[in-house]
């Protein structure tokens, strides 16, 4: 089955309807058929560092979201692990010139471990390291 990677825009855009891509999320999700949904540990930290400053219903929901992901079986949280965490700061380091973010380093590898080209987000820093940004497209 073809996995592809999600993004935290993508899971803040599914959550926050008032979110200017929400409706794009909303319609790539709808056509992707049957795929493997990967995400990660530091995704879902991004998520829901998002919705902190939020009460009540977004905030709600992403905490919801989170658990629902960690327990679906179609949906693999990749966790955070010293080993990745290690990996993401060198290239952190390494990358001094992009503005990517550990998260976005931490991910990259994510991908390439699993041969994943195609990610559900808008960051443009994806399509910087060759993949496809699916709420890019179309």
């Amino acid at each position: 089955m073809k996995a592809i990677f999600a993004d935290t825009g993508y899971w803040i855009a599914l959550l926050n309807p008032r979110d200017e891509l929400h409706r794009k999320a909303l319609s790539v999700s709808e056509g992707l058929g049957a795929v493997r949904i990967v995400t990660s540990e530091m995704v879902l930290a991004e998520l829901l560092n998002h919705f902190a400053d939020k009460s009540g219903p977004l905030r709600s929901a992403a905490v919801k979201t989170a658990r629902q992901l960690l327990a679906n079986p179609n949906v693999e949280v990749v966790p955070q692990t010293s080993v990745q965490f290690r990996e993401g700061l060198t290239k952190y380091g390494d990358w001094a010139d992009k503005p990517w973010s550990l998260t976005d380093c931490t991910s990259f590898a994510v991908m390439a471990e699993r041969s994943i080209h195609e990610a559900l987000t808008y960051d443009r820093h994806f399509e910087q390291t060759g993949h496809v940004a699916l709420l890019r497209q179309g």
